[in-house]
């Protein structure tokens, strides 16, 4: 019984109204007045503190305020932070290199094999790539018959190209205006020509078609690909900047990019220009004076 009178009284101590009044300081006449109680004041005073509190969290985490905090790190240490991790972590390799490298030296001074090796990624995709089997498939005949496909991608040097007497009748716009530096020669792996023009030359059609490749490759930079007519298909490697995107219908002389040097496999500013008939590399020059 005294504890229930004990939580009535302190209800009502909490709930009980107070008239917070304005006077003016001369007159004594009533400006204004709040009626307030203790539990107002403790809501009102605990719902601006937790603003406060979020406004100075969201100020300091979201803000570049947060780098005035005494110790906290500026943008400068965070990157000497993740350079010096990466460091590490390239010391670390480099240090089991050696430990290895000293541990397979004394076995191979006591005169024994050495049979331990680090597990590297390439040691193991070069064991992975040996046990792998190439074999043609009953299904892959049967389509490339029905297409009446050749099983070689490329023809034998010493096979005339029976394609080429139809492409001679075919105007090609040149690509580019150069000189030759590089050849097509299929048996080394050179399915094009090399063409070295002017700075910033403008790299054209040679016929129309469509863009169906517009992309950048590691190997050959920016490269485009346009599907013309007859089965015919062109690339345009090493760009400095493709002009059109893939979908775009162009015409034979419109510029689709610029002549750049972007790739690993390149030696400075060209095109390397390919032409492929029905799935066979041609020789550009037989059909294009460049």
């Amino acid at each position: 019984m005294a504890d229930k009178k004990k939580k009535r009284k302190l209800i009502n101590k909490l709930t009980h109204k107070y008239r917070l009044v304005v006077l003016n300081d001369s007159t004594f006449q009533e400006v204004g007045y709040i009626r307030l109680s203790r539990l107002n004041i403790i809501s009102v005073t605990g719902t601006l503190l937790i603003i406060l509190i979020s406004l100075t969290y969201i100020t300091i985490a979201y803000t570049p305020l947060r780098e005035l905090i005494p110790g906290y790190p500026d943008a400068v240490m965070r990157h000497n932070i993740i350079q010096n991790r990466i460091r590490l972590d390239s010391l670390e390799v480099e240090l089991q290199y050696r430990d290895q490298f000293f541990e397979n030296l004394a076995v191979i001074i006591s005169g024994n094999e050495p049979n331990n090796y680090l597990n590297l990624a390439t040691d193991t995709i070069k064991k992975d790539y040996k046990s792998i089997m190439f074999t043609r498939s009953s299904a892959d005949s049967a389509l490339r018959q029905e297409l009446g496909l050749s099983a070689r991608l490329f023809p034998s040097p010493s096979e005339p190209v029976q394609s080429a007497t139809r492409l001679e009748k075919i105007h090609f716009f040149p690509p580019a205006r150069g000189i030759v530096t590089n050849s097509f020669n299929p048996l080394n792996n050179h399915f094009g020509t090399d063409i070295v023009a002017a700075p910033n030359e403008v790299v054209k059609a040679t016929l129309d078609g469509t863009v169906i490749m517009a992309t950048w490759t590691l190997e050959t930079g920016y490269v485009m690909q346009i599907q013309h007519e007859n089965n015919v298909l062109s690339l345009y490697k090493h760009n400095a900047e493709l002009l059109k995107k893939v979908g775009t219908r162009v015409k034979a002389g419109d510029a689709i990019a610029i002549v750049g040097n972007s790739g690993e496999l390149t030696t400075g500013p060209h095109l390397h220009f390919e032409l492929w008939h029905n799935g066979i590399a041609m020789n550009p020059e037989d059909f294009i004076t460049f």
